[in-house]
């Protein structure tokens, strides 16, 4: 997570085990859900998926999310919610930063070794 956009706090938690390439997060998980500090390069797409309830912030950049097959432009200051189970996607054309909580304890896991 370069530039040191978070502080050292946060970029001491273990870095999340993203599929997504040019996704890089700091995962902080708890009993009820997890966070997500994400660090996400202008990597186009993201492909639709389904998951546990989400709730997130943008906290720098600019991402376009479609949901319920309505797509929606959130720049610095925006949040979204994400119910449980609902199809959604993403894409990001600028370095973006946003903090997610996922409903699901165990979204992400982890990278090992790190």
């Amino acid at each position: 997570m370069a530039d040191e956009f978070y502080p050292a706090e946060i970029l001491a938690l273990p870095e999340a085990d993203i599929p997504f390439e040019g996704v890089r997060g700091r995962l902080l998980q708890g009993e009820k859900g997890s966070v997500v500090f994400f660090d996400i390069a202008p990597i186009g797409a993201v492909p639709a998926h389904a998951h546990g309830a989400q709730w997130g912030m943008v906290l720098e950049g600019e991402m376009e999310l479609t949901l319920g097959g309505k797509t929606r432009t959130y720049r610095r200051g925006d949040r979204y919610y994400i119910p449980a189970g609902v199809e959604h996607s993403a894409h990001f054309k600028t370095r973006t930063f946003v903090i997610d909580f996922f409903a699901d304890r165990d979204r992400y896991q982890p990278k090992q070794g790190r």
